[in-house]
């Protein structure tokens, strides 16, 4: 595996454990080169989920994507990089019960916002703000209330 920092060509498997949920394998692992300590996840291949976007391109779910973008609107909030993790586990566990290969982009984000919602408020309106695009106060606004 190579190092995301450095890109050194190997690392090292430090620690090695089975998610909660028993669908994956955790790995942290280091970085011979620069030491560098980074997570990877081991899971059985399946049928790959994709994205249809708002403007019918279709990509493939790109979990470091959504996990990028869950990361900044928690940023300066109580909410660990365990707790997205978990998120987005969830989300790719719960398509995948439904035998769900295909997801709109607007559907995954309104799960998204769903799980939020349960977590941090203050997330869930930073990612809603971005997601939804709102374009005035009032928008804003009206969110707050059905939050």
């Amino acid at each position: 595996m190579r190092c995301p920092k450095c890109k050194y060509h190997d690392s090292k498997v430090v620690d090695s454990r089975s998610t909660d949920d028993g669908s994956s394998i955790r790995r942290r692992r280091e970085c011979p080169e620069c030491g560098n300590r980074f997570t990877t996840y081991e899971k059985l291949g399946e049928k790959p989920l994709v994205v249809i976007k708002r403007n019918g391109a279709v990509e493939a779910f790109d979990s470091e994507k959504l996990y990028r973008g869950i990361l900044i609107s928690c940023a300066k909030r109580p909410v660990d990089s365990d707790t997205i993790d978990k998120l987005i586990n969830s989300i790719e566990k719960d398509l995948a019960r439904d035998g769900i290969f295909e997801i709109k982009s607007s559907d995954l984000g309104e799960m998204v916002l769903e799980k939020l919602a349960e977590i941090d408020s203050v997330a869930y309106v930073r990612f809603a703000s971005v997601y939804r695009d709102f374009s005035n106060v009032g928008e804003f606004k009206s969110e707050l209330k059905n939050l």
